[in-house]
């Protein structure tokens, strides 16, 4: 009996402590970030996510969250009167607005922009274990690796094509080092050309002068395919004359989750090694 007692008061004290622990963690969540978003649905904590910007489109059911702004602003009045006890932002939202809700007691998490595939499992993870999901958070991560190397070893010895990143048209903007664009092209066994620029302003002759094998355009909406037709007079360069221009997503390429990220490589690989 004493032994029966004994092991009832240790479930107890130890129900009692995931109770309070879970209570330690955000039950009232906004986020101000498509991916994010993504990335709460992926760990499985989407029943604590009250609302999102008119940008949070994936998974679909994210679109029936109560919206409340863009990546870039959000209604005030709407976000408090949604009470929540914390808000997932990143430093596209200017300092001036996060400091209007911790003026009123809401806490602000600020996330960057992830500039490689390594800054994504970071953040990732950061996010698990901000929302009490670190295991399953460690869990993907680790899948996500063990498909990219596996990937990355499939390309090895194969041909490595030089390609070109625009990522901005007026002026001429390339990716760097500095963005995770590069990450993709470098993991599917291609060459940034532009890898190593200080910064991603470029000419269209320096193009010219490269003379890369495949042309990224990496945008949203009717600009990729204008630059494509832009592109497409200068014949003398290789990419052109095999017709290997392609207009990618920027979503896809810019802002990844650990999970988006293998899925969008593999595209990669695929367009590199026809």
């Amino acid at each position: 009996m004493r032994k029966k007692t004994l092991i009832i008061f240790i479930f107890l004290i130890l129900q009692s402590i995931c109770v309070y622990s879970q209570e330690n963690y955000p039950q009232r969540i906004i986020s101000l970030s498509p991916t994010i978003t993504e990335e709460l649905y992926l760990l499985g904590v989407e029943n604590k996510l009250i609302g999102c910007t008119i940008y949070c489109e994936t998974p679909p059911e994210a679109r029936e969250k109560e919206k409340v702004g863009t990546v870039k602003g959000f209604n005030l009045e709407k976000v408090v009167a949604l009470q929540p006890d914390l808000v997932l932002t990143t430093t596209l939202v200017k300092q001036k607005s996060k400091d209007k809700l911790k003026n009123v007691g809401i806490e602000v998490i600020t996330f960057p922009t992830a500039t490689n595939f390594n800054d994504i499992c970071r953040q990732f993870l950061k996010l698990g274990i901000i929302v009490g999901k670190e295991e399953k958070a460690k869990n993907i991560i680790k899948k996500a690796k063990d498909k990219t190397n596996a990937i990355r070893g499939n390309v090895r010895n194969l041909p490595k094509p030089k390609v070109f990143a625009q990522i901005g048209a007026k002026p001429l903007f390339a990716a760097t080092k500095d963005y995770s664009i590069n990450d993709f092209i470098e993991f599917a066994g291609g060459i940034n050309i532009t890898r190593d620029l200080k910064n991603g302003l470029y000419s269209r002759e320096e193009v010219l002068r490269n003379n890369p094998d495949v042309i990224f355009i990496v945008t949203m909406g009717i600009v990729g395919d204008q630059e494509k037709t832009v592109w497409e007079k200068y014949k003398v360069i290789t990419a052109v004359k095999d017709k290997r221009i392609y207009v990618l997503d920027s979503n896809k390429l810019c802002s990844p989750t650990p999970v988006s990220f293998v899925d969008t490589l593999e595209e990669v690989v695929e367009i590199l090694h026809q």
